[in-house]
């Protein structure tokens, strides 16, 4: 059954996804609350969008769980994902940007299954200054945190790898890694000889953001395909945004984070953004999260200014694949197709 999705660029789907069940340290899962209460969703508004909350997703919390120290957590975080893959899904089906608040970085697996339930091609643009590489088999932490880019692109732990039913989410050559700085030698190895692109921090910091998003944008085939943004506050330099679970040296500026997200967010070919990272309990007096609203709101506010993007003919249906349980054979089966209406599409 063919399903017609219209892009709508003044609206927002917005969801919750509080978990910290991936993560290194408690206190991620504060993170949507935080940020709503800084006023996201009003000063949203003010801006010139229509807001729909989805509300959140039921907490999945940070656990050592020693009994599995290669993968931790596992169910937890396999149950938060089919939850905001449902509402991922009526998001993505709506025409509305998707903006999930994390959470840990995990999440991105809920939005991108969620977006592939229409669209065959979604590719992933990963902002963060960690390639997150690792894998049951080279991790130094078990955290699956370190491992998420792995398991989009079909290398991990079985329960996430095939969570929606196929061995990738999204391709190798379809992933581009932007703002990395730190890399363990297994994600050095691997990455030498992947097909993955990615944009160091020092080549932003040389460019400028801007340049070095728009440089992003093509690795990435954004004109071409319909992209997931994930970011991680971790990115930022530490002195400007130290509200994370896993700081470190350097870190690219403010001003530098804020200028490639704004381009970023003009692309047309946008489906949704999470934020991760960051961590309510190392923001006592929610600074952070102020921050952390201004940088969104600012550059979802060039979407909105941006020319409107011209009518697209001849967009070729695609079929998506229905998500098994985690434990289910990957289906072959197609099921819904969309027809994608650009008329109302703007970016």
């Amino acid at each position: 059954m063919a399903v017609k999705i219209v892009r709508q660029p003044k609206k927002i789907a917005l969801i919750g996804a509080p978990s910290s069940a991936a993560a290194f340290l408690a206190g991620s899962e504060k993170a949507p609350a935080a940020l709503r209460a800084a006023g996201l969703v009003e000063r949203l508004q003010s801006a010139g969008y229509e807001v729909i909350d989805h509300g959140d997703c039921a907490p999945r919390l940070f656990a050592d769980d020693d009994e599995h120290k290669r993968a931790r957590n596992l169910p937890a975080i396999v149950a938060g994902l089919n939850d905001l893959k449902l509402r991922a899904e009526l998001s993505v089906k709506s025409g509305a940007l998707v903006l999930v608040l994390g959470g840990d970085c995990a999440q991105v697996i809920g939005l991108l299954s969620g977006a592939r339930r229409y669209y065959k091609h979604v590719n992933l643009l990963w902002f963060d200054r960690d390639a997150d590489l690792n894998t049951p088999a080279s991790t130094p932490s078990g955290r699956i945190d370190g491992m998420v880019v792995a398991h989009v692109i079909g290398r991990g732990a079985p329960e996430l790898v095939r969570f929606f039913g196929e061995s990738a989410l999204v391709r190798e050559p379809d992933v581009t890694l932007f703002g990395l700085e730190r890399l363990d030698p297994p994600e050095q190895e691997f990455l030498s000889k992947s097909p993955m692109r990615h944009i160091d921090a020092a080549d932003i910091q040389a460019k400028g953001g801007a340049a070095a998003a728009l440089n992003g944008l093509t690795y990435v085939h954004a004109d071409a395909h319909e992209f997931v943004l994930h970011l991680d506050t971790d990115v930022i330099a530490v002195d400007e945004f130290p509200a994370v679970n896993v700081p470190g040296a350097d870190g690219l500026r403010l001003a530098e984070v804020r200028a490639a997200l704004s381009e970023f967010a003009k692309h047309k070919n946008l489906l949704g953004l999470v934020v991760a990272q960051y961590n309510p309990d190392k923001d006592a007096d929610g600074s952070g999260a102020k921050k952390l609203v201004d940088l969104l709101v600012e550059a979802l506010s060039a979407r909105l200014e941006a020319p409107s993007a011209p009518a697209i003919s001849g967009v070729e249906p695609v079929a998506s694949i229905a998500a098994p349980a985690a434990t289910d054979s990957p289906s072959d089966e197609p099921t819904d197709t969309p027809e994608v209406s650009s008329s109302e599409t703007s970016v």
